[in-house]
């Protein structure tokens, strides 16, 4: 049962604004001088740390009320192809990732485009726990308590223009580091780097999250450091990992997974329980963490839940065509 209350009762004056830098190189002199004196260091102790404790996290009170997926659950069994496909492929080839320095540049159809260097990002956003259901295309889920902010809080400081109308994410391409995005048995096939998107208001949709941290915590590497999207209607592969450019642009985004089988994985990628995979049914679900031979599958419910915040988003379309 959800308790999750209007999305809309959340004020835009509790958002806290953040420095647009357009000079790269002013930026990353200032950006290591902040961390070297310490400016950041209220919020983040520890950067690339997994298990540091983020400090001065407030809980989200539009969270759901259901009890969180163990953290050993969460953080041992991830999708998160760019290190293998097996789900404990990350946790094991992961470990040694670097996410620190990190830079982030969000760019396109926006009047002020910006990079971001990670640490400075956080010191000008509250953070926020917010307690999400997670659904995989593979009948399984999790509640996880995510920190992090919320997008739109982003996208409005870089002012999207009148032509911005999807937003298209890019993870970062590194085979060095990412053993998954190399050719060979742990290689998934894909084109990288890895490509998602949404459509201009779901990105601006207040439940839609970038999460810096899980459980209090700093990101572990495996669960998509130093920050990722959670996009809590949608199917987990949605949720895209280790992002280093954000761009807006005019036209629909082609995304990873609709490249490598557009039959099977759409554009949208809502959970809706009424439009089965072409492999298998999605009007049930079992929760990781309660998975024992005999542990009854819970019924899927629309939008994952979150119906009563989402489905205005898609009003008098065909749910069955745009999947």
């Amino acid at each position: 049962m959800f308790v999750i209350r209007k999305p809309t009762d959340v004020k835009s004056s509790e958002i806290t604004s953040v420095a647009v830098y357009r000079d790269r190189r002013r930026f990353l002199r200032e950006a290591v001088a902040a961390a070297t004196a310490g400016v950041a260091a209220s919020l983040l102790p520890a950067v690339g740390e997994a298990g540091q404790k983020l400090l001065n996290v407030q809980r989200w009170p539009y969270s759901t009320d259901e009890k969180p997926t163990p953290i050993a659950s969460v953080t041992g069994y991830n999708n998160f192809y760019e290190f293998g496909t097996d789900k404990s492929d990350p946790v094991r080839y992961a470990q040694n990732f670097r996410t620190f320095p990190w830079t982030m540049i969000v760019e396109g159809e926006v009047k002020k485009p910006a990079a971001y260097h990670i640490e400075d990002l956080l010191k000008h956003h509250p953070l926020q726990e917010r307690i999400y259901r997670l659904r995989c295309v593979e009948a399984w889920s999790m509640v996880v308590p995510w920190v992090g902010f919320p997008l739109r809080d982003l996208l409005q400081r870089v002012a999207p223009n009148s032509r911005a109308k999807y937003v298209e994410f890019t993870t970062l391409y590194d085979p060095g580091q990412m053993p998954g995005q190399r050719p060979g048995l742990l290689g998934s096939g894909l084109d990288w780097p890895y490509v998602e998107g949404l459509r201009l208001d779901e990105a601006m949709h207040p439940l839609t999250l970038l999460a810096v941290g899980l459980y209090g915590e700093v990101l572990p590497n495996q669960n998509g450091a130093p920050i990722r999207l959670v996009v809590p209607w949608k199917y987990g592969f949605k949720s895209i990992k280790s992002i280093v450019k954000i761009r807006l642009v005019e036209k629909q985004p082609l995304t990873t997974w609709m490249k490598a089988s557009p039959r099977e994985y759409g554009f949208y990628s809502n959970v809706n329980p009424n439009v089965d995979h072409p492999r298998w049914s999605q009007a049930s679900e079992r929760r990781i963490g309660e998975d024992a031979l005999f542990s009854p599958k819970r019924k899927t419910l629309m939008f994952n839940g979150y119906a009563d915040q989402v489905a205005s988003l898609y009003g008098g379309m065909d749910l069955k065509k745009y999947f």
